[in-house]
């Protein structure tokens, strides 16, 4: 025994020492590449870029999600993830080349100033900002900096003769990852959660919103994925932890240099009992795919949409000395069957990033039956023994088609083009202060509800957003508008509503136009159809 485990421990550290000898040997062939370059190349290098081109090749050669971020995407990463930026707290939009309010950052610094929607900064810092050319790159640079720093405002305010100063400290600003929290139903007892993504607070606003739903009756969930990419592993844990009952697995990983480890789910969930229902679109990646992955396969309720992503690979940010980092694959994920969902990167990364056109053009975003699994990557749900499939994403029980009905060119050009969101400030400029007293004044009694009801975008209004975006230079198309006529009179009754109340009163209006929605709604309140559901396998062709 004693030899035999001499025998293991010297064949461990002469690999050991092979492996260290030829890591070695290999980053002394590119140190001197390198040296010969600098040395002798007829030209002048630009060392740091070639080093970083390498690099960025290199991790190419692994896999599509193992990547090198320079300094400054590296601090952008930070800011999405973890849920805040340093800044003064404002939702701004140029119009006309001057920088407009939207709206201040409810509690941040420049709402604690005084600063209101529509107002319009002409100066920062002594410096005039308003017919230069602005970009939102230059916002950011001019406003943004570290917190406790001070930067001053002159504005000019809507009824105001003279400008007015403000000084603003700099202050955190979240990032919010929750879009919307409403009651669908209050009869149904439904409620609706939209995440845009898995970053450090994510679970903090989920909660919140969770107690508040409550509070207002909610029992059953629809829990809005769609175009989330993904984000933190830990908070997809928590999310589908939220949805699972004690002890039962939510996901767990595995790979060369990491063991496997189990995330088990604890009896904290505010939604563990009633209806839930997951909606997910090929937008859904990553985190979104560990949550519906979860609740997919302990059958513990229906996912709708279409198929996910498909990415299974787990990253680790690693630091390097210059402030850049490497986010490396160290890992894949599993759903609790033993699903891997991560699609084939076989054919390159070109390819790969090709995929979702692939989906298009074979048909599958329209058909169902253009989506083929094969029976190797077959597996049974833990509860019911449902077909479920691994390998390219996440099939949902119920599929949705992708919807085109109200989509043209000219529509296209009028959301591209920013005509539509331009249009919209200036009628919120000239009647911001109406729209206040009679749908938000309390006096009056009147609130959103009145205002779903009440306000309607009429045919003067739309004959006005035409004459504007003739001025803009894009020609009028009565075929394409006659086309999308209902899909544009929404999205402005929805973006009015986004600037005088918020996301959440938005998204109660765009999800008027979203088949997946709208499919999981009819879902949730449809006892038979939830339940049977629950018991039938996936509609695949195989």
């Amino acid at each position: 025994m004693k030899r035999i485990f001499f025998s293991l421990i010297l064949g461990l550290t002469f690999s050991t020492y092979s492996f260290g000898q030829l890591f070695n040997d290999e980053v002394f062939k590119f140190s001197k590449v390198l040296g010969y370059i600098e040395n002798y190349y007829v030209d002048t290098v630009n060392k740091p870029k070639l080093v970083e081109d390498v690099i960025v090749e290199m991790l190419k050669q692994l896999d599509p999600h193992s990547v090198y971020l320079d300094k400054k995407e590296v601090e952008k990463s930070n800011e999405s993830l973890q849920g805040s930026f340093e800044g003064i707290g404002i939702q701004f939009n140029i119009l006309n080349d001057t920088l407009m309010v939207v709206s201040p950052v409810s509690g941040g610094p420049s709402e604690k100033v005084g600063i209101q929607a529509g107002d319009r900064i002409l100066k920062i810092d002594s410096v005039n900002v308003a017919g230069v050319g602005l970009t939102n790159e230059m916002v950011f640079e001019k406003l943004r900096g570290k917190k406790g720093t001070k930067v001053t405002v002159a504005i000019k305010r809507k009824g105001v003769d003279e400008l007015l100063d403000f000084e603003i400290i700099r202050d955190k600003i979240p990032q919010y990852s929750l879009d919307a929290a409403y009651m669908i139903s209050k009869k149904d007892k439904v409620g609706y959660i939209k995440l845009n993504r898995f970053a450090a607070t994510t679970m903090d606003e989920f909660r919140d919103a969770s107690v508040k739903l409550k509070k207002e009756g909610a029992e059953n969930l629809i829990l809005d994925l769609t175009d989330n990419g993904g984000g933190y592993l830990n908070m997809a844990q928590d999310l589908a932890d939220e949805f699972l009952s004690a002890g039962k697995m939510l996901v767990y990983t595995e790979g060369i240099h990491s063991p496997k480890q189990e995330a088990l789910a604890t009896n904290v969930g505010n939604f563990e009992k009633g209806k839930v229902v997951i909606m997910i679109d090929e937008g859904s990646a990553s985190a979104s795919e560990i949550v519906s992955g979860a609740v997919q396969d302990w059958d513990r309720g229906i996912l709708v949409g279409r198929r996910s992503f498909g990415k299974g690979l787990v990253q680790r940010n690693l630091n390097l000395p210059d402030g850049s980092m490497l986010r490396l694959t160290i890992a894949r994920y599993y759903t609790p069957t033993g699903r891997l969902i991560q699609k084939s990167y076989e054919e390159g990364n070109d390819e790969y990033e090709k995929d979702l056109i692939k989906r298009y053009n074979n048909g599958e975003l329209s058909n169902a039956d253009s989506i083929h699994f094969p029976d190797s990557l077959k597996y049974y749900t833990l509860q019911n023994k449902r077909v479920v499939y691994g390998g390219g994403g996440i099939m949902p029980d119920f599929f949705v088609p992708i919807d085109t009905a109200g989509y043209s060119d000219y529509y296209r050009d009028l959301i591209r083009k920013g005509i539509i969101n331009r249009f919209v400030l200036r009628y919120l400029d000239e009647n911001r202060s109406a729209l206040e007293t009679n749908y938000k004044s309390s006096k009056k009694g009147h609130d959103f509800e009145s205002y779903l009801k009440s306000f309607t975008i009429d045919n003067s209004f739309l004959k006005e957003l035409v004459t504007f975006a003739e001025k803009e230079k894009l020609p009028f198309n009565e075929t394409d508008f006659s086309k999308s006529k209902e899909v544009i009179r929404v999205n402005l009754k929805a973006l009015i509503a986004r600037d005088v109340w918020g996301s959440s009163e938005s998204f109660q209006l765009f999800n008027q136009l979203d088949p997946i929605y709208n499919e999981a709604v009819k879902v949730i309140l449809d006892d038979h159809l939830y339940q049977s559901k629950l018991t039938k396998q996936q509609p695949v062709s195989r």
